[in-house]
């Protein structure tokens, strides 16, 4: 079972699903081509995609370019079903840093026959996530820079208010579908700056007053 702790405190949360944004950064949205969605893209990968910091991702063999987005990630703390946006940021427990690793050429490849990209999303490894630092200590989720860089290089550098779809609309939107459970993560979306990695980099993944993660690629 694969588990995150919150950061200060003696709670560990069993990782459940993961419920992730598309396209929730103009600008990231631009860089692929891909239109400015009115309501949040949503996919989701499976908790045994999650891998810890120091851990590596490892790129299939079914795929030639995978892939870096860093993002905000939110833990869900309670049980939450059709929350309004006013009362969402209740049911946040604590925020972390995830990567949302894509085979993009494998991705592409998908949406072009119309089909779900979930072996391009959900593989293992394709999800580095941190430990959680608790809500409390971040008093505004769209005050973060989000940075990643790959063996030392700033490939991404962006802000979460640059968020199109904000935190507690993204809760309410997905608690309408899924009945979010402790233990839930929300990936809220990655700045402009994506790219590949191949075996042999190293992703060095922060985002201001949340934490970090350097994750090895083989």
């Amino acid at each position: 079972m694969t588990t995150r702790k919150l950061i200060g405190s003696n709670k560990e949360f069993p990782i459940g699903k993961i419920v992730c944004l598309a396209r929730n950064y103009a600008e990231h949205a631009k860089e692929l081509g891909n239109e400015t969605p009115a309501a949040p893209v949503l996919f989701m990968k499976p908790a045994s995609s999650v891998i810890a910091d120091g851990e590596a991702v490892r790129i299939p063999s079914y795929s030639q370019e995978c892939h870096y987005e860093v993002e905000l990630a939110l833990l869900i703390g309670k049980l939450c079903s059709g929350i309004q946006a006013d009362r969402a940021l209740e049911y946040v427990a604590g925020y972390g840093v995830g990567i949302d690793m894509t085979l993009r050429d494998v991705q592409n490849q998908l949406k072009a026959k119309g089909l779900p990209w979930e072996i391009a999303k959900g593989f293992d490894t394709s999800c580095p996530l941190s430990d959680f630092v608790p809500a409390s200590a971040i008093p505004d989720p769209h005050a973060l820079n989000l940075k990643l860089a790959v063996n030392g290089e700033t490939r991404q550098d962006g802000c979460s208010s640059d968020m199109i779809h904000r935190v507690p609309q993204i809760i309410a939107h997905i608690s309408a579908i899924f009945t979010l459970e402790p233990g839930d993560v929300i990936l809220t979306g990655t700045p402009a700056g994506v790219g590949q990695v191949r075996a042999g980099d190293v992703m060095t993944a922060e985002i201001s007053k949340v934490g970090s993660l350097t994750i090895p690629v083989s």
